[in-house]
């Protein structure tokens, strides 16, 4: 039996030609409900952003882990910086439980399930991943965080695992930082035998970061923001898009560069952070656009892609995938994505932090701040379309053994979609060329492809080239069962 397929056309990496055709990003339709997590509602929730969540489909439980910083109100150290929880059964009405857990300024019961070290900074950001294949039942929630903790004596930055039965009872590993991360002065970079830059590590990942199982390579992966030198050496000047990768969520490699700002980004411009996740073949990263010169540096989120996890591209930097919201919206200043969409049936959700100011401004926190949804139709992330009355879509060749039906994520309501059949020389096929198709005429998620008599059943084993043509319409995926 052959394995279902889904190709997105995001990209042309399954295209062999398309004439007459462009591309478009479809940005996210924000919930009509937002923020569906408001904050301001307990004393330890001033201001929240980091959001890590997870859906089980067997339950349908919804569970959300949140940052909230609370600096200055906090009694003690370990608690200006916490991760709270939260869970639901729509996705959109949530309750926070009150756990016997952690206190708050002598507040009990709270929803904190995870205070930090009390180190020489806080700790930052709550990536949560439901490993359901882990056989050991306590691992099945696994978490990155950053925290400053004591190594070879020397309290240094880094990167922080937990581990939990449930998402609520979490337990540290005794092993931290398992990788240091620079928290330096902005110098010049330091000789490796230079002694008092401890902090300094250059290219190393950093305080925002996104824990994912990378399907295709078989290993746990780690995107996170990352120091780049400037054009003068010196470190600290921007944060780029690094990747760090495990097997058993421990151990991890060096870090890697993977993407960075370019020539078209404004020299004020840098991805604050750049979570990423593996899809339908294909890698999607959440950038989170960060402008420094605008408000304390507001942020929006662009969609960049990526075939392997390691070289991105970058095709969709306008429209913007989730722009910040409209003035006094709790999102209008800073959109603080995660690596973490929910797929369902028909919909994909995207949960995120939003500040109604910008990420790295003042002392004052206490702007308003919240979670929000934001989803699109399933698949829809991006359309081909035709330039003039008619474009077409050559696929490369694709092995059609074993596969009984195809069908289109379209959108024909105002035109007409046809498909044909060429052979792997790209002779057409008899019975299902342009003139023998049924055509598509509506709008749907899946839409047979039919021809009018004849079955995909019918074609001999082998490899065959679909053309697709589109008028007054628009193709956002095909996929084979």
């Amino acid at each position: 039996m052959v394995a279902p397929r889904t190709l997105l056309f995001v990209d042309d990496h399954d295209i062999l030609y398309r004439p007459g055709t462009a591309r478009r990003l479809q940005p996210l339709d924000r919930c009509p409900q937002n923020p569906v997590l408001p904050a301001r509602d307990k004393p330890w929730e001033i201001n929240i952003g980091w959001v890590g969540n997870a859906y089980d489909p067997a339950t349908g439980r919804y569970q959300l882990w949140y940052q909230a910083f609370t600096g200055p109100f906090a009694h003690k150290r370990t608690h200006r910086c916490l991760v709270c929880y939260a869970e639901s059964t729509d996705g959109i009405h949530w309750t926070k439980p009150d756990l016997d857990l952690f206190d708050y300024n002598g507040v009990s019961p709270t929803n904190i399930v995870m205070i930090g070290n009390g180190g020489y900074s806080d700790r930052y950001t709550n990536s949560v991943l439901l490993d359901p294949c882990d056989p050991d039942p306590g691992r099945r929630y696994k978490m990155a965080t950053y925290d400053f903790s004591m190594d070879d004596g020397i309290e240094r930055p880094g990167l922080v695992v937990a581990f939990s039965p449930d998402g609520i009872h979490w337990t540290k590993h005794p092993r931290a930082p398992l990788l240091r991360t620079f928290y330096g002065d902005r110098l010049s970079v330091p000789y490796a035998d230079e002694a008092g830059r401890e902090w300094d590590p250059p290219l190393t990942i950093s305080d925002a970061m996104d824990a994912i199982w990378d399907e295709q390579r078989g290993v746990f992966a780690i995107y996170s923001k990352m120091w780049i030198d400037g054009p003068d050496g010196r470190q600290g000047w921007k944060h780029a898009m690094g990747r760090t990768e495990s097997r058993d969520f421990i151990h991890w490699s060096k870090p890697e560069l993977v993407l960075a700002p370019d020539e078209l980004d404004p020299l004020w411009v840098e991805f604050h952070h750049s979570p990423a996740f593996y899809y339908n073949d294909c890698y999607f990263a959440l950038l989170q656009i960060l402008y420094r010169d605008v408000r304390g540096g507001i942020m929006d989120a662009e969609l960049a892609i990526s075939r392997d996890g390691f070289h991105w591209q970058r095709p969709f930097r306008s429209p913007l995938f989730l722009p910040r919201g409209e003035p006094g919206a709790f999102d209008y200043g800073s959109i603080l994505t995660n690596a973490a969409p929910v797929f369902l049936k028909d919909e994909v959700r995207f949960y995120y932090g939003g500040y109604a100011e910008g990420a790295t401004g003042g002392d004052d926190i206490t702007f308003k701040t919240g979670v929000g949804m934001a989803s699109m139709p399933r698949d829809r992330f991006a359309a081909l379309y035709p330039q003039g009355e008619v474009g077409q879509v050559t696929l490369r060749p694709l092995d059609l053994t074993g596969y009984r039906e195809i069908t289109l994520n379209s959108d024909a309501k105002e035109g007409r979609i046809e498909v044909e059949v060429l052979n792997a020389d790209g002779y057409r096929v008899r019975g299902f060329a342009r003139e023998d198709a049924a055509p598509i005429t509506a709008d749907g998620l899946r839409q047979p492809v039919r021809w009018r008599e004849r079955a995909l059943a019918d074609l001999s084993a082998g490899a065959y080239c679909l053309r697709i043509y589109l008028q007054s319409a628009e193709l956002y995926a095909l996929s084979m069962s």
